[in-house]
């Protein structure tokens, strides 16, 4: 598994705690400031292996529906390559159909409509939300899962890419498709513009696991303060 700055995948036990986290729960915490995206980018991340930039661009034209399958169409990372990621069932189960509803009638076009870019990067407002910077907690501090572990090695919202890989390539060896992982990671290893068949691509993304399938964005947007 490609891993990069020292970063690692979250743990089954981080995972769980991250999606069951405030923003997932009923109530929301002191002086928070809810942003749909606090919901949205983390799962989307999770269940796609993409950037939080790639997330960030993403438009409702991106939504596109291949052999009967709707598909994020991600295009927009200069080192990784464009690529159709089947939209997981626990997205749709998670009320993404609602939540794309509510987009149209706001008039917006981008998916995190109300993620802001900073230094003209989606990633750099998303990485302190969820890591945090100098005394200001994120995310992560508030769930309780420190920034670097014992080992030295760090976590961050990046590494939702690294336990889609882990998923994806154990999936996608049992498909008997390295083909299919390649081209799911954006690796240059594959070297086609496109993935001929869809329904492949989606009985791998199918079987990444779900975390927590009790997190709903009404639910989300319905929680009390303190």
């Amino acid at each position: 598994m490609k891993t990069h700055l020292g970063r690692r995948p979250f743990s089954a036990m981080e995972l769980h705690t991250l999606y069951t986290g405030y923003i997932y729960g009923d109530m929301r915490v002191v002086r928070e400031q809810a942003k749909h995206w606090h919901f949205w980018l983390p799962l989307i991340a999770y269940y796609t292996g993409a950037y939080s930039d790639e997330i960030g661009c993403l438009t409702l034209d991106d939504l596109t529906v291949e052999q009967n399958i709707l598909c994020f169409s991600f295009h927009t990372h200069g080192k990784i390559k464009p690529r159709l990621i089947p939209v997981h069932q626990a997205l749709i189960n998670a009320g993404f159909n609602d939540y794309l509803a509510f987009i149209k009638s706001q008039n917006q076009q981008r998916l995190m409509f109300d993620l802001p870019a900073k230094t003209g990067r989606y990633s750099e407002k998303v990485r302190i939300w969820f890591s945090g910077e100098g005394e200001r907690a994120g995310y992560l501090q508030k769930c309780a899962i420190p920034n670097i572990d014992q080992l030295g090695m760090k976590t961050a919202i990046s590494s939702l890419r690294l336990n889609f890989e882990q998923q994806v390539r154990i999936y996608a060896l049992q498909a008997n498709s390295k083909d299919a992982f390649n081209y799911l990671m954006g690796f240059n290893e594959y070297p086609h513009p496109n993935y001929s068949n869809v329904a492949v691509l989606n009985s791998i993304i199918g079987q990444i696991r779900v975390i927590n399938s009790q997190l709903h964005w009404q639910r989300f947007i319905n929680r009390d303060s303190h």
